[in-house]
């Protein structure tokens, strides 16, 4: 176990980058484990929950490759916790049972669950509503209302989520159900073992037998010709027998290219609906339930500055106030906006949308209810002159551009002309609630 955990490692480090590897995969040590379970551990749970969000699958078929004994991986934090959950398991003819009264699902099922991911800790909004209710409907009792249920969304909006969520309701309603959940990748690589190992029978029964069947992350079958031949008739035989069939993918049915038109046929009988990217309020609530969750002290303008800032994709948004935390608890350092700064230099730099001199001048004379004209003239009233030298304050601070190439977009001022402005505006929000107040507007409607 431990030569072959040596050389995943520097498998890992090849893959995901020195920089990636020595702030998350480096920690990571291997328990000593007497069964076909492998147990790592971590400093800290913050990191224990990154690494397990984002390396479970990719781990286990590194030690499946490595020893096909290996059934089952846990991610666990160092310190003592409640005994970890098994996010990626073989089914449970292979995994070892548990005493009944510590399973609050039959064993079938139970590893295959993130209970944290439910529908009570989904956080909704107009960008995911209908795929929230879809989601609720098809977990309800009685004769499904639809099937398939197809989620698509860009990465890290929620969809995996979801299918969690579904399984936990439906099992609440039915809980000697058989549920299955996968991700398209661990449906093809235990396809292709079940082929080498002469032994589809096993396979196939495994996957029509469930009550429920999800799948995650469809477009990854693309192009595969054989996996795509067994995956039709699989949803043929469990929409025949009147099971329900979640799948989610990252675009629309009709757009996974490299996937059999009979598939997609078969997708769009049901119920398609989509995610789209959260908006402001949505971001900053979904970062309010995360503090919570960790009992961490985050000061508002922190948040204010993720949520600002990071604004495709909710992993990402979460990953960053996992790594301001974590990087607080393993410094020692209290979490502020400077620290926030300094930790995600890199992250928020590329997050942050890029805003034109245009853009601020549209805005700006919007907001002064001036005509754009006006910021570029000779004009010198008050009403109009300090307009202009937010402008360009609001220029300097949020775009790349040089003080004489923003001098030229304001009727080809100077660059000294541009660090008047700029330093006025600085004492102006100082002395002038007015005008910081107006500066905020300006720079919240901008940067989001």
């Amino acid at each position: 176990m431990e030569r072959a955990w040596a050389r995943i490692r520097t498998n890992l480090r090849e893959s995901a980058g020195a920089r990636l590897f020595d702030q998350w995969l480096k920690p990571v040590t291997l328990v000593p484990s007497g069964d076909d379970t492998v147990r790592l551990a971590l400093p800290s749970k913050f990191m224990a929950d990154w690494v397990r969000s984002h390396y479970a699958d990719r781990l286990l078929l590194e030690f499946r490759q490595e020893l096909p004994v290996v059934r089952a991986i846990s991610i666990e934090a160092r310190p003592a916790e409640p005994p970890p959950t098994l996010l990626v398991a073989e089914p449970a003819a292979a995994a070892a049972p548990e005493p009944a009264s510590a399973q609050p699902w039959p064993p079938a099922v139970r590893p295959q669950l993130d209970e944290r991911l439910s529908f009570d800790r989904f956080v909704a909004g107009p960008c995911n509503q209908v795929a929230l209710n879809a989601a609720r409907a098809i977990a309800e009792p009685g004769a499904p209302r639809f099937s398939p249920l197809f989620i698509h969304s860009p990465t890290g909006l929620g969809k995996t989520h979801l299918l969690h969520a579904i399984g936990q309701a439906f099992l609440a309603h039915r809980p000697d159900a058989s549920v299955l959940f996968m991700s398209a990748e661990r449906f093809m690589f235990d396809f292709v073992q079940a082929v080498r190992a002469r032994d589809t029978f096993t396979f196939k029964s495994r996957l029509r037998a469930a009550d429920l069947l999800m799948i995650d992350d469809l477009q990854f079958i693309a192009g595969k010709d054989s996996t795509q031949e067994e995956f039709f008739h699989t949803i043929n035989e469990i929409m025949a027998a009147g099971k329900r069939l979640a799948i989610t993918a990252d675009r629309c049915p009709q757009a996974l290219d490299g996937v059999e038109a009979r598939i997609v046929s078969r997708l769009g009988i049901g119920l398609v609906a989509d995610i789209r990217a959260p908006a402001l309020d949505l971001r900053r609530r979904l970062l309010d339930c995360k503090v919570a969750d960790v009992e961490a002290d985050v000061p508002a303008d922190v948040l204010e500055l993720l949520a600002g800032r990071i604004t495709g994709s909710i992993r990402e948004l979460e990953g960053a106030l996992n790594r301001v935390i974590a990087y607080a608890h393993l410094t020692g350092e209290a979490i502020t906006l400077e620290f926030a700064v300094a930790t995600l230099g890199e992250q928020l730099r590329g997050a942050q949308r890029r805003v034109t001199i245009d853009e601020i001048q549209k805005l700006v004379s919007q907001h002064f209810e001036l005509k754009p004209l006006d910021l570029i003239s000779a004009r010198r009233a008050r009403a109009v002159a300090r307009p202009r030298q937010i402008a360009m304050y609001l220029a300097k601070r949020l775009t790349t551009r040089s003080l004489p190439e923003i001098g030229r977009k304001f009727g080809g001022r100077d660059h000294s002309t541009v660090i008047h402005a700029v330093r006025r505006v600085e004492q102006l929000r100082d002395s002038d609630r007015e005008i910081d107040a107006a500066v905020r507007v300006l720079l919240r409607e901008l940067e989001g």
